[in-house]
């Protein structure tokens, strides 16, 4: 099956999909990336024997969201589009699914480990909204979907000052749901993945369809939103300061334009 993808590896353990990314050691995202986890997603959906699905990677990195340092700003804004049409594939997935965070989940990053189901994590894990510190706001979602995990206002501190969170205050934020050392990490997230697949899989389809209802939706409409803002905010002269800053590991000088 893994023959068929160019960026991921898809497998399955009993009646647990594992869709792995394989672009170590940050896992940067594109639309393509996205397009194939998606792809990945919705056959596991069409496969009865599959009743839950485990996202991993490859890396020091979950996902460090997109390479801005290593791609053209020339037609972002249009690519940042598609992207997040994509994405929003994902939210529509109709099975249960753990993200195993072995270490940074950043920016749009996040936004894929915060559209799973449930978060495995470690110690060493680093979930950061970094949004505004690279000069322009947030996507994938996460204006939506942030906030139903950790509040309003946790939310808002951490899409304002971009700071990054451990894996020991992820799982007290609710950010994340298990705690586990770094080398068991695949271990705990395929563990939580069977011990759902336990449950009959139309029973199990139903009640997460019920407890997500309208969630796909709310999700896509924040995403209007978010392009909307990504639009005009990615053509200032903040953006692209926020981008050498960022790089550079420096506070940004930032001018308002």
């Amino acid at each position: 099956m893994s023959g068929s993808y160019k960026d991921i590896g898809v497998s399955s353990e009993g009646a647990v999909g594992i869709v792995e990314i394989q672009r170590p050691p940050h896992n940067f995202f594109d639309n393509s990336l996205i397009n194939q986890i998606a792809d990945a997603f919705e056959a596991f959906d069409k496969d009865m024997a599959i009743r839950s699905y485990v996202l991993c990677a490859q890396g020091k990195s979950f996902c460090a969201g997109a390479d801005f340092a290593n791609r053209p700003q020339t037609g972002s804004a249009e690519s940042g589009k598609h992207l997040y049409k994509e994405a929003t594939r994902l939210f529509r997935s109709k099975k249960p699914s753990i993200a195993a965070i072995q270490g940074p989940a950043i920016g749009g990053g996040l936004g894929l480990a915060v559209m799973a189901d449930f978060r495995v994590t470690c110690a060493e894990g680093r979930f950061a909204a970094n949004f505004t510190r690279l000069g322009f706001h947030p996507g994938f979602s996460l204006t939506y979907t942030l906030p139903r995990l950790v509040g309003q206002q946790r939310a808002n501190l951490m899409f304002y000052t971009g700071r990054r969170i451990g894996g020991e205050q992820a799982v007290e934020w609710g950010l994340a749901d298990v705690l586990v050392p770094l080398a068991d990490i695949r271990k705990g997230a395929m563990d939580l993945a069977k011990e759902i697949a336990e449950s009959a899989p139309l029973a199990l389809m139903s009640t997460r369809e019920t407890m997500r209802r309208a969630f796909a939706d709310g999700a896509e409409a924040a995403t209007e939103r978010e392009l909307t803002e990504q639009d005009w905010t990615r053509k200032t002269e903040d953006f692209k300061e926020g981008i050498k800053s960022y790089a550079e590991k420096r506070p940004g000088n930032w001018q308002g334009r």
